[in-house]
């Protein structure tokens, strides 16, 4: 989610489990990056899932924004009571609802959304869970503390994974403190702190999800300063904002599959993310 600063500045069911399994295997596979402890390559070992998560917000007109311009609009061009048919016209910005971040994003010359391998859109997850120091600091921020006590708690983070953000955000879309927006036009939202987007940058971790509008916290967007779009982006990475439905996700175990957009110089992009638990 960039803010107007920023265009300024930058202008489950086991029925149905055989056969998506089939198709995710290998992908799932590949994206765990299962390694021996030489550095050889091993077979790629079959995963399963018993649940199938939506990840995704509505969008709708009116999603929030921090400074409440609209984003996203719907018009009807053919109706079925006249013309036998609806279509409808659909007018928005790439970086609104429930959408990720191509590198090309805060990047000179990085990649656009269809330019990054598929194989990068399958990967495991790593939910990390501020969310009850984020109640009371909504401008808290996931630190390499944070990572490390899930590392000690769960394991070394999984090769080529997606580190997600949980804090609590998600559960406020039709609340006011969603923006996080107070009188004085600030906005006061959790997101990623800029060492721990480096941190990560220097590991296989393939991308990173929050479920505020911005991977950088409310106070850093709003200002223009972007220290996390600018550090992860620009290490050639995607990442994904106001992911939904994060309570439900597991700290680990879970794999993630991006349904990002496939447009040419698309800087990002409306998604449709589950997870598969």
């Amino acid at each position: 989610m960039c803010s107007p600063v920023c265009l300024d500045a930058l202008y489950g069911c086991a029925s149905r489990r055989g056969f998506i399994k089939k198709s995710i295997t290998a992908a799932a596979a590949v994206a765990c990056g299962a390694r021996a402890s030489s550095g050889t390559p091993v077979a790629p070992q079959p995963r399963s899932f018993t649940n199938v998560l939506d990840l995704t917000h509505p969008l709708f007109e009116g999603f929030p924004t921090f400074d409440g311009s609209k984003w996203f609009t719907m018009e009807k061009m053919f109706t079925f009571a006249k013309e036998k048919l609806n279509i409808n016209r659909w007018t928005l910005v790439e970086h609104t609802g429930t959408h990720m971040d191509a590198p090309l994003h805060f990047t000179a010359d990085g990649h656009s959304v269809d330019e990054i391998p598929v194989t990068d859109f399958v990967v495991p997850i790593a939910m990390v869970d501020i969310s009850q120091r984020a109640q009371d600091d909504p401008d808290t921020s996931l630190t390499p503390d944070d990572v490390r006590k899930w590392e000690a708690a769960n394991g070394p983070l999984p090769e080529g994974c997606c580190v997600v953000m949980n804090s609590g955000w998600h559960r406020l879309l039709d609340s006011p403190k969603f923006t996080g927006r107070d009188a004085a036009g600030r906005n006061h939202t959790p997101g990623f702190h800029a060492e721990t987007a480096h941190m990560l940058a220097e590991r296989n971790v393939k991308g990173i999800g929050v479920d505020t509008l911005s991977l950088d916290t409310g106070m850093e967007t709003r200002a223009g300063a972007f220290p996390v779009h600018f550090a992860w982006l620009g290490s050639g990475r995607w990442g994904v904002e106001a992911l939904a439905n994060l309570d439900a996700l597991p700290a680990k175990g879970a794999i993630l599959v991006l349904g990002g957009p496939k447009v040419r110089g698309g800087t990002g992009g409306a998604s449709r993310v589950i997870a598969l638990v």
